[in-house]
């Protein structure tokens, strides 16, 4: 599957918004997550008859450098031949000058597999722990991760009711997964793998003074908030 930009403009502003769309495409894969030094600009040396520029970015995949976004200048070849074989004008009337030309398209198009492709190999990773064991980690951005957060009862027998609640609570505002299954270390495992950023346990300390404990993904670390705090804190740290 591919996402695509075509972008008309006026022959004499085409180099420059086509040095744009270079530069925003690389933006555009830093914010969500990719590493600089693992995108490149790889300009054609060979151009199409029609471009007058192209410029692929590629990623450097565990199996070698692969092109995930292109950028060309295609001139006015597209409209010019539209208008050819149609046998209807193209051309675009300058409301500030009354001048008429065809314009030129910029392109830019991005391969929506390859990209989700870089993503995964990029945020996943196995830590090894003080103890020895291994954790897999899929360390995707939080405003990228399916779910935002897990809740999860201490002990299913005692707070999965308050659990429960909390969840149908937090699923208004943004995907919230729920897991009572196995002890509280083997559901950690569990989000990290899948990439949940956070996850809320409930306990007796819920129960008596309505606190939570919240787990952060990459650093394992663990804070205690209160109940009413969960939904801004978890929304403010899942923005783009």
């Amino acid at each position: 599957e591919q996402m695509e930009y075509q972008t008309f403009c006026k022959e004499g502003n085409d180099e420059a918004l086509y040095e744009y769309f270079k530069e925003y495409g690389k933006k555009f894969y830093m914010d969500l997550g990719l590493p600089e030094d693992k995108l490149r600009f790889h300009d054609h040396e060979k151009l199409a008859h029609y471009a007058k520029a192209a410029c692929d970015i590629d990623y450097l995949f565990p199996f070698g450098w692969g092109e995930i976004n292109g950028t060309h200048n295609r001139t006015n070849y597209d409209l010019t031949r539209h208008q050819e074989y149609s046998c209807k004008s193209m051309e675009y009337l300058d409301p500030e000058t009354n001048e008429k030309y065809i314009p030129y398209i910029i392109e830019s198009t991005y391969g929506l597999e390859r990209t989700v492709l870089a993503l995964l190999f990029d945020a996943y990773h196995e830590d090894t722990l003080e103890d020895g064991t291994t954790r897999e980690v899929l360390s995707l951005k939080p405003f990228l991760a399916p779910y935002k957060v897990a809740v999860l009862p201490l002990v299913k027998k005692y707070h999965n009711e308050k659990a429960l609640e909390l969840y149908s609570e937090l699923s208004k505002y943004f995907m919230t997964t729920y897991d009572e299954s196995g002890n509280i270390g083997k559901r950690y495992r569990r989000q990290d793998v899948i990439g949940t950023p956070f996850c809320v346990t409930i306990d007796d300390e819920t129960l008596n003074n309505n606190t939570v404990t919240i787990r952060n993904r990459d650093t394992m670390e663990q804070i205690t908030l209160k109940i009413d705090e969960i939904k801004d804190f978890v929304l403010d740290k899942i923005q783009f």
